[in-house]
């Protein structure tokens, strides 16, 4: 968002509007689905989601260049997002704080505020959902949408997408850009193409002649070193990838040269997808300053213990096991796991067990981050019964709760946390948009130690 935020809108055309232009043949060469198949997948990409929160909520920052990624050009860490005032000097997501603040010496560097970002999340999806119960969230700040069956109430595919950008202004002040067409590919490049607040609809058939003039690098799966390997073959547009035969890139790229050939022509035949069911929950801090004080360790892990248990009583879950994440100074990070004697929402067994994990990990090192989450979810109406000592701590817990969702979350604090100037914590799972970003992810088994290049995206960085 630049300046003062634009007049609210309703639906119709606006100046970042556009639709594809009418080329090709429906059903022709190239279509990327029988002819007659209705354009009725959308992409919807907030712009530049965190910056534009900070300034819709901070009037003195429109029109100025803002960095959210941390408190200034000499942190260490990556840029999340910037406005696109910050953006004119180059400055990009996963940028290192440095060099943003060298091409942008007068950026206004803001922190990560997840929870707030959250919030407004939330609010974003609960509008995407009034038009279709098919909404795939797959970040923070974006979503697929298949609004088949949907124009009964509201209208094609383009008067629909029109609405969600509306109602998003309206009821949030902020701008989104959506993409339209037969399927999530190309709804995704057409909501890239026409930032800020744009729509851009494909009608069906026209794909192939759509992606033709594109850069090969904006499709799925082309990364620097197959957008170099293409380079040697003549590739530079989606257009020079197409005509190529598909037995040649399949000779070169094994099973990931048909798939390009499929999408340079427009086909993607992955649907939309619903929410899967939460499969862990997980919070995670970066010092501000590598340490190696037990006792700051020891305190941290009990307090991201104790927000994880906080989000597992109110999703109204328990966890069977606990895995610790620790990186040192050297960006060495190790995972390990243990399964708990009993699946549980109370912090002291999560504490207890994050513990006996790190404990080995961080003995001897300064370390740089530290993360617990919480896996093998179910319902405790699944689970065994409550001892009667868990029971009454489950019934001091439950008044301790009310009384934080009522008055805050600082209402009541350990006293061992109290005053400490703990960092805050940033909440991880792979259902949270906000844990998608850059960031490796708990699995089932214990991960070997790895080793991860500087810059690193602790704290999650959002798309453009």
């Amino acid at each position: 968002m630049s300046g003062t935020p634009p007049p609210t809108r309703r639906p119709g055309r606006g100046p970042g509007d556009a639709r594809a232009p009418r080329i090709g043949t429906p059903g022709g060469p190239g279509a990327s689905r029988a002819p007659g198949t209705p354009a009725t997948i959308l992409h919807v990409d907030l712009d530049a989601f965190f910056a534009a929160v900070e300034q819709r909520d901070r009037p003195e920052l429109r029109g100025k260049p803002v960095i959210v990624g941390g408190g200034g050009p000499d942190d260490r860490g990556v840029v999340s997002t910037a406005s696109y005032e910050a953006r004119k000097f180059g400055v990009r997501s996963a940028m290192p704080l440095r060099t943003a603040g060298r091409l942008c010496p007068d950026g206004i560097f803001l922190p990560v505020d997840g929870t707030k970002y959250q919030a407004e999340s939330r609010r974003v999806m609960t509008i995407l959902r009034r038009f279709t119960s098919r909404v795939e969230q797959v970040s923070i700040d974006e979503a697929f949408l298949d609004v088949a069956g949907s124009e009964a109430l509201f209208g094609p595919p383009e008067q629909i997408a029109r609405r969600i950008k509306a109602a998003i202004h309206d009821e949030t002040g902020l701008t989104a850009s959506v993409g339209v067409g037969t399927s999530k590919l190309i709804a995704k490049i057409g909501s890239d193409l026409r930032k800020p607040d744009g729509l851009v609809v494909v009608p069906p058939g026209e794909e192939a002649a759509f992606l033709a003039p594109l850069p090969v690098s904006r499709l799925w799966g082309v990364g620097p070193a197959t957008a170099t390997a293409l380079a040697e073959l003549g590739v530079a547009t989606i257009g020079d990838l197409a005509v190529l035969p598909p037995d040649a890139l399949t000779r070169r790229f094994g099973k990931h040269g048909a798939d390009l050939v499929e999408r340079a022509h427009g086909i993607d035949r992955d649907p939309v997808h619903e929410p899967d069911a939460m499969k862990s929950v997980g919070h995670e801090t970066t010092f501000d300053h590598d340490t190696s004080d037990p006792e700051v360790l020891e305190r941290t892990l009990l307090g991201l213990s104790d927000g994880v248990a906080w989000r597992l009583r109110g999703m109204g879950i328990r966890a069977g096991t606990v895995v610790v994440k620790v990186r040192d100074s050297g960006f060495r990070t190790v995972t390990r796991q243990a399964p708990l004697p009993e699946p549980t929402d109370l912090a002291e067994p999560i504490y207890q067990a994050a513990l006996a994990l790190a404990r080995p990990e961080m003995r001897g090192k300064r370390i740089r981050l530290l993360g617990v989450t919480a896996t093998h979810l179910d319902a405790p109406d699944q689970l065994g019964l409550f001892s009667a000592d868990e029971d009454r701590r489950h019934r001091a817990m439950e008044a301790a709760d009310a009384l934080k969702r009522k008055f805050g979350d600082r209402t009541i604090v350990r006293a061992r946390l109290l005053d400490k100037g703990l960092p805050a914590p940033f909440e991880r799972d792979p259902s949270s948009p906000l844990a998608r970003r850059g960031v490796d992810e708990a699995s089932d088994e214990p991960e070997p130690v790895t080793r991860e290049r500087e810059p690193d995206a602790d704290a999650g960085t959002e798309d453009v």
